[in-house]
């Protein structure tokens, strides 16, 4: 421990990094559409350095100001759980108050990790739950005034205002988030009204199954039966394509999004994640 070293990682720790994230398992990823290599040249990513060996690595960039995630974090097995992510999360910490403060977040699926983030600190205040649809007959709802088409790179922008506003900063998906999500996808498509665009619907998918990714819908028009219409198409749009099956996730409290799936037939897998966040205070830091 005396030769190990915390720095910031950098583009020579590709190979090392890709190897280390490849071959342990203990790695906590982030759920989207980014490599955690995506992440190596951010002001916030950092490797234990011992003697030029990558034995852990932490990412925590922000994905909107006033919001970071904790992108991945992996470690070897030369290194206990609790010791590489202290000496990691550390310095993290101090970055972040260094930035201004913030809230830090990670959406977790291994209970290792949550017993991590549990003993630093983090507290859970959300769930995430998992539905699911399979082919059935549903009932397409006509929504008066609205159009449904398919999604082009220029709408990004007008996305991404739509995204924050029906979202909040935590979980906001910032443009170049967007244009990513946008790349993989294999149906995407916007609602709009004589005003321009209201909501958005962005799918990921393979062979016969699909993932609802991400749904927005603007606050002024939330309620008028926009977020069905996506859905309605979507739907419709698969089932021409043979995919009869689509998942999707949402917040355990998120009530108006969890009657809209279940209305149309979605159920719930019984698959929870818990989300734990951290209030970093920039008081913290020691300078």
């Amino acid at each position: 421990m005396i030769n190990t070293l915390v720095r910031l990682a950098d583009s020579n720790d590709h190979q090392k990094l890709s190897n280390l994230i490849f071959y342990e398992t203990r790695l906590h990823r982030h759920l989207d559409w980014r490599s955690p290599l995506d992440w190596l040249e951010s002001p916030f990513c950092w490797a234990l350095d011992d003697q030029g060996r990558i034995d852990a690595a932490l990412a925590c960039p922000p994905e909107a100001p006033g919001a970071h995630w904790i992108r991945f974090f992996v470690h070897s097995g030369n290194w206990s759980d609790h010791n590489a992510w202290s000496l990691l999360w550390h310095e993290a910490r101090e970055a972040v108050a260094r930035s201004g403060g913030t809230t830090v977040a990670a959406i977790v699926m291994q209970p290792w990790f949550e017993q991590l983030l549990a003993q630093s600190g983090f507290e859970t205040r959300q769930t995430i739950v998992m539905l699911e649809w399979k082919y059935q007959p549903w009932a397409r709802k006509e929504a008066q005034g609205i159009r449904i088409r398919k999604m082009v790179e220029a709408d990004l922008p007008s996305i991404e205002k739509i995204d924050l506003s029906a979202f909040g900063v935590l979980w906001h998906n910032p443009l170049d988030t967007l244009r990513a999500a946008f790349s993989k996808a294999v149906f995407a498509s916007v609602a709009e009204n004589d005003r321009g665009i209201i909501g958005y619907q962005i799918t990921t998918g393979e062979k016969q199954r699909a993932h609802l990714a991400r749904l927005a819908v603007t606050p002024v028009a939330q309620g008028r039966g926009v977020g069905r219409a996506l859905v309605d198409d979507l739907l419709t749009r698969l089932l021409n394509h043979g995919i009869g099956k689509l998942s999707v996730n949402t917040q355990s409290d998120n009530g108006a999004s969890l009657a809209l799936y279940e209305n149309i037939g979605f159920a719930r897998t019984g698959e929870r994640y818990p989300v734990y966040v951290f209030d970093v205070n920039s008081a913290e830091v020691s300078w």
